[in-house]
């Protein structure tokens, strides 16, 4: 997959300033993604009402971590799709970013089938098993998050998602599949991988079929999804008369916004979640 091939290429900054494996690991962050920056950015849930929970699914209960406003009524629902390395920290983190912007923040632990992935020490051993997952199983997984929102008291007619790395290839692809969806936004997400059993069809191959408006925030530098492949992306949505707006961050490798990882570019990840929150308020995710 290009998101992983971006992840294991991306140029290294100095490691000067990360956390040990030990205190990364009580600190709630994945092994599997390297070394952990010790200035990983710490939102608190003052204010908020947020914790693990559980989503009913079709084969059983998915672990998930929620975040919403206290003492708001009908907040909007944001799905936030997990990178590769589980539902470790940082996911927990972005989710009660949004739940700060007053959204009923969901990240549903989609691989939990294949075990807790934030235990995993090896990227090689992470892979088979993310690459196993059924988009159909995706798509189920996400709809029950919803389901769960709206269910817990959040506004089901203003559904947005949010996804980072592969999260980033579920948004496109949830766009394609859930109609209510009102807006989505992807970080570095895959384009154009090679079909296989358990992922049929590319976010490329399925763009004249989004059903939302869609941004893109990728980089220049990313070793796995060129500048030309989003440039191509952008021309096929264009053709098909879809809404997406994109752009690509000179200087920015592949997980630029992950604060947590070498791969962070500050001035570059501030501009895209500006980007990211006025892209919900315009088509009324936010308010």
């Amino acid at each position: 997959m290009s998101d992983v091939h971006g992840l294991t290429r991306a140029a290294p900054l100095s490691r000067r300033g990360f956390m040990g494996s030990s205190a990364a690991l009580a600190a709630g962050y994945t092994i599997a993604a390297g070394p952990v920056r010790a200035d990983a950015i710490h939102t608190s849930a003052d204010g908020l009402v947020a914790g693990m929970t559980t989503v009913n699914t079709s084969d059983g209960a998915m672990p998930a971590y929620f975040a919403r406003p206290a003492g708001v009524d009908k907040p909007p629902i944001i799905l936030v799709a997990m990178e590769v390395f589980g539902l470790h920290e940082y996911i927990r983190d972005v989710t009660r970013r949004l739940a700060k912007l007053g959204a009923f923040a969901v990240a549903p632990d989609l691989y939990f089938r294949k075990g807790d992935l934030t235990k995993i020490e090896n990227i090689s051993d992470l892979m088979p098993l993310v690459n196993s997952k059924p988009d159909t199983e995706l798509f189920s997984d996400l709809d029950a998050s919803a389901a769960y929102a709206v269910a817990a008291g959040g506004d089901g007619e203003r559904l947005g998602i949010i996804g980072f790395c592969r999260g980033g290839r579920t948004v496109w692809l949830y766009a394609t599949h859930n109609p209510a969806l009102k807006a989505g936004v992807a970080f570095y997400g895959s384009l154009m991988d090679p079909p296989s059993a358990a992922m049929p069809q590319s976010a490329f191959a399925l763009a004249d079929q989004v059903k939302a408006p869609v941004l893109g925030l990728y980089g220049a530098e990313d070793q796995g999804i060129p500048p030309d492949q989003v440039r191509q992306m952008q021309e096929k949505l264009k053709s098909a008369g879809k809404i997406a707006e994109f752009e690509i961050y000179p200087g920015a490798p592949h997980g630029f916004f992950a604060d947590y990882r070498t791969s962070y570019r500050g001035e570059q990840a501030e501009d895209a979640w500006k980007r990211a929150t006025a892209w919900f308020r315009t088509y009324r995710v936010l308010a």
